[in-house]
């Protein structure tokens, strides 16, 4: 069974990273939110608190299989701030392991030269920062290990895409029937 971590920092995009993990969780993959920010209430872009399950310094990474980078232009900042997270990110990456971004995030993969030769996508206005890519205006782009998302609008087919890559395409059709998502 896989473990996913979606990561949280002071000014994430609410929809971004609670649709992952509400999508994974309706699936029964263990999703954790855990926050980079010292304590377990992380304020997102729009003044709604959410309370994570846990502090990125408890996070058992040898026991993870993915880690999830919501955008928000504070969180993104926020998440690259972090030492810790940025190591298990280029930790994963390295070895082969899901890695994925949605919106402003996957600025982060770009800057640690993740997305060389890579497709992938961004909010709109980033895609400067996805160096090395080949950049796409698609709204989610899975490339090998690396899934990226272009923004809020694109939370469902972003983690659709997550979805597909943890378990097959088939199950992200049946869950994509089951919440009435309509391409």
């Amino acid at each position: 069974m896989s473990k996913v971590c979606v990561f949280f920092g002071a000014g994430f995009e609410e929809i971004e990273a609670l649709t992952v993990v509400d999508i994974l969780r309706r699936q029964g993959i263990e999703t954790q939110m855990v926050s980079v920010m010292g304590q377990r209430k992380v304020m997102g872009s729009h003044q709604i608190p959410v309370e994570t399950d846990a502090l990125i310094e408890d996070v058992d990474f040898e026991q993870t299989d993915m880690l999830i980078l919501p955008g928000g232009l504070g969180g993104t900042k926020n998440l690259e701030a972090c030492g810790m997270l940025m190591e298990q990110v280029q930790a994963f990456a390295s070895a082969g392991k899901a890695v994925c971004a949605i919106c402003a995030a996957p600025s982060i993969l770009g800057h640690m030269g993740l997305l060389k030769g890579k497709r992938a996508t961004a909010y709109p206005g980033f895609e400067s920062h996805l160096e090395g890519a080949q950049v796409v205006a698609e709204p989610a782009v899975r490339d090998g290990n690396i899934i990226t998302g272009r923004g809020m609008g694109c939370s469902l087919p972003f983690a659709l895409e997550v979805l597909s890559y943890l378990t097959d395409q088939e199950s992200a059709d049946a869950m994509a029937e089951k919440v009435v998502y309509m391409k």
